[in-house]
This record gives C-alpha cells, structure tokens and sequence, in this order.
C-alpha cells in the first residue's frame, strides 16, 4: 500500500514540482488548492501526511493547521512556506516541522520520509 499525501498549495507549479517528486519516491499525491478544500478532502481521503502553504486565500495554512489538527491529532503535517517568519508564529508550532520553500527538494523528501515509511 502506498503511503497518501495532501499536498494543500494554491499554486498550481508547486503541485507539478511536488507531485513529479513524490511520486518519483512511491508515494500517491493528492492536490487541494486552499485550506478548506483540504478540510473537505480530509473527510474522504485516508491521508498519512499533509504538505500545507501557509500563504493562500481564503482560509490560509494556519488556520488549516488548527482544523486538521482538531479533525485528526496525530495526523503529521508538514509547513512549507515561501517565508521563514511564520516559523516564529506560535500557532506553526502545532506542525510537525516547517520547512521554506525551495527549488530544491531533498530537505522536503527528507521531511516527508521522517514521518512515513518508504513505500514497499
């Protein structure tokens, strides 16, 4: 079985970077394009790990954070972000590590491995 990712970006090339990568590894990627999509697709979907933006419209990461958290504790979530200064936001501090956004993915691929398995 392999692992199922949401990854919650509102710009459609980081889906197509993400996804490319992801994939790459073995792992099954989802796509919501703001947090409330997110939400609604977190009621249908058996997810194991969510990438989260913090900077969308509508109901941003943060606040997507705290739902995803009420709906499901245990649930890793993993901050990306164009901007380092939402890591000195306590309410990032419910995430399970926050990384900043680059071109390069290995710290992110990193990230993702240290909360789920390598798939089979």
């Amino acid at each position: 079985m392999h692992n199922q990712i949401l990854l919650v970006d509102d710009e459609d090339s980081i889906h197509l970077l993400y996804r490319e990568e992801l994939e790459e590894e073995g792992y099954v990627v989802h796509s919501a394009f703001n947090g409330q999509e997110a939400i609604s697709k977190l009621a249908t979907l058996a997810v194991d790990l969510v990438i989260l933006d913090i900077n969308m419209p509508g109901m941003n990461g943060l606040e997507a954070l705290r739902r995803i958290k009420e709906i499901s504790p245990s649930l890793p979530v993993i901050l990306s972000s164009a901007y380092q200064e939402f890591k000195q936001d306590l309410s990032s501090w419910a995430s399970d590590e926050y990384l900043v956004k680059s071109a390069n993915l290995d710290e992110l691929k990193a990230a993702v491995k240290r909360h789920l398995p390598l798939p089979a």
